[in-house]
């Protein structure tokens, strides 16, 4: 029986990969362009890698990505990528939150909870930024960047992957978006689903109280609070 479907963003949420997947896709649009720092002014936090990869370009060239173009670009910058995370964990940029080794460890013991990735990466970058962290193994199912330009579509595509692996129905209610941007509650509330957002990464805590999600949190201690959220019941 599925209890509850978590579905958690990556860069600022799960980790913070020091910036390796903006310098990644810097360099992977001066390789290929010969234009540097087109990512600089970019508010990529919160957004899709195809948005993303589509926007860089536009930025290098002054003309609308076409689909060939976003190809090459994200195959450089999938290139390029490991490089940048190996760097920042080497340099000690690559942190973990507060909290989340704990929590993650308590929720995969816990019977019908199936986490899952909802995150504007593509996967193979999930994959390589989640690498250093050692979490992979704890998200067998997601949505991701490829899914779709809208996150609420990579969201709902996730939410039908968990369905297929519990091969029953899982109500929306029961399925939460964790993330650390407006976005990621925007988009969680567009797919009908809860939200909690974390102070975690990128967005101030401001605007993560303006998006008045579900639940708010500053980073993930406090496992029982959590287990709560997500109607696990607690020893008193």
């Amino acid at each position: 029986m599925v209890r509850a479907v978590l579905l958690f963003d990556v860069d600022g949420t799960l980790i913070r990969a020091g910036g390796a997947g903006r310098t990644a896709l810097n360099h992977a649009v001066r390789r290929l362009h010969g234009k540097a720092g087109v990512c600089d002014e970019l508010s990529l936090a919160g957004r899709t890698d195809l948005w993303n990869f589509a926007t860089a370009w536009r930025q290098a060239t002054g003309r609308a990505a076409p689909r060939g173009a976003v190809d090459r670009l994200q195959r450089e910058y999938l290139r390029l990528l490991p490089g940048y995370v190996r760097r920042a964990t080497r340099e000690r940029r690559y942190v973990l939150p507060a909290g989340i080794k704990i929590l993650l460890r308590r929720l995969s013991r816990e019977p019908g909870i199936l986490l899952g990735l909802g995150t504007g990466n593509i996967e193979r970058g999930a994959r390589i930024k989640l690498g250093p962290s050692g979490f992979n193994g704890y998200f067998r199912f997601g949505g991701f960047g490829g899914d779709g330009l809208r996150r609420d579509v990579i969201l709902k595509k996730a939410a039908r992957r968990a369905r297929a692996l519990a091969r029953r129905r899982v109500p929306a209610r029961d399925i939460f978006v964790i993330g650390d941007t407006p976005h990621d509650v925007a988009a969680g509330r567009a797919a009908g689903f809860k939200t909690i957002a974390v102070g975690t990464g990128f967005a101030s805590w401001a605007s993560l109280v303006r998006s008045r999600p579900d639940h708010l949190a500053r980073d993930f201690r406090g496992v029982e609070k959590w287990l709560r959220w997500f109607g696990i019941r607690t020893v008193d």
